[in-house]
C-alpha cells in the first residue's frame, strides 16, 4: 500500500505562499473524520497520484494516527495544469466502498484488423463495490472478442477480481467496433451567379442590337 507523508496546514497561511515552497495544500475528511487542512510535498504527491490514481488506497501519515484514504478530488490550474489542491476521503476500515475504476483495454479486435473498423470505447471506467483491501487499480478488458460489427463487450463480460461486485447495469455496453466511414465523392456545384450574369449580359446586348436596328430604320424612313 502506498504511503504519503503529510503535515498540518496553518489556515492563516496563504495558499500561494504554501505552493511557492514546493508544497500542495490539501484536506482530508471522512464520514466519521472531521475535515483537517494539510499540506504535502508536490513531488511526493505527484509520484503517488501517478501510481494510485483515484481508486487505490493511500496511507496518510504525519498528522495524528495514520489514515487510509482515497484521492477524492483534484483541482488543476486551468493554465499550467499543475495541481493546486487535493481532497482525500478517509475510509472506514471493514466497510465496502463504491468506486469508479478505470478500464484498461488490451488485445486486437479482428473487426479492426480484418474489416477496417474503428474501436469505440463507450466506457472508460466502471463503478464497483469492494472492501478497501480488494480494490483493483484498473480493470482489464480484452477486445479480441470483437470479431465483427455486431459483437459488443458488455459490463457483464468484465472479469472482476475476487471480492469485487459490479455496480452498473450488466447489459451496459463497454466497447464495440463501428464500420469505417465511406468516402463520399465531392461534386463542385455550378456557379449559377455566373450563368445569370452572362445571361443578363447577353440579353442586354440583344436589346442594344435591336434598339440600334430600330434607330437605323427610323433614320432611313425620314431620309426618304
Amino acid at each position: 500500500m502506498l504511503t504519503l507523508t503529510i503535515e498540518k496546514r496553518d489556515l492563516k497561511a496563504k495558499l500561494g505562499d504554501i505552493r511557492s515552497t514546493g508544497k500542495i495544500p490539501a484536506v482530508f475528511y471522512g464520514r466519521k473524520e472531521e475535515s483537517t487542512p494539510i499540506a504535502m510535498s508536490e513531488v511526493d504527491f505527484m509520484k503517488t497520484w501517478r501510481q494510485a490514481g483515484e481508486s487505490s488506497i493511500i496511507v496518510l501519515k504525519g498528522v495524528g494516527e495514520e489514515h487510509e484514504a482515497l484521492i477524492h478530488d483534484i483541482d488543476l490550474d486551468p493554465v499550467t495544469g499543475k495541481v493546486r489542491h487535493a481532497d482525500f476521503y478517509v475510509i472506514e476500515k471493514g466497510k465496502k466502498l463504491k468506486v469508479a475504476i478505470p478500464i484498461e483495454f488490451t488485445g486486437t479486435a479482428p473487426a479492426i484488423k480484418e474489416l477496417g473498423g474503428i474501436l469505440v470505447k463507450v466506457l472508460h471506467e466502471v463503478e464497483i463495490e469492494a472492501l478497501p483491501k480488494d480494490l483493483p487499480h484498473t480493470l482489464t478488458v480484452d477486445v479480441s472478442g470483437l470479431v465483427d460489427f455486431d459483437t459488443q463487450i458488455k459490463a457483464s463480460d468484465i472479469k472482476l477480481p475476487a471480492g469485487v461486485t459490479l455496480e452498473i447495469d450488466p447489459e451496459e455496453v463497454v466497447a464495440l467496433v463501428s464500420k469505417p466511414k465511406e468516402e463520399v465523392e465531392e461534386t463542385v456545384p455550378a456557379d449559377l451567379s455566373t450563368i445569370e450574369v452572362v445571361g443578363a449580359k447577353g440579353k442586354a446586348e440583344d436589346e442594344g442590337d435591336a434598339s440600334s436596328g430600330s434607330l437605323a430604320a427610323e433614320a432611313s424612313t425620314k431620309a426618304k
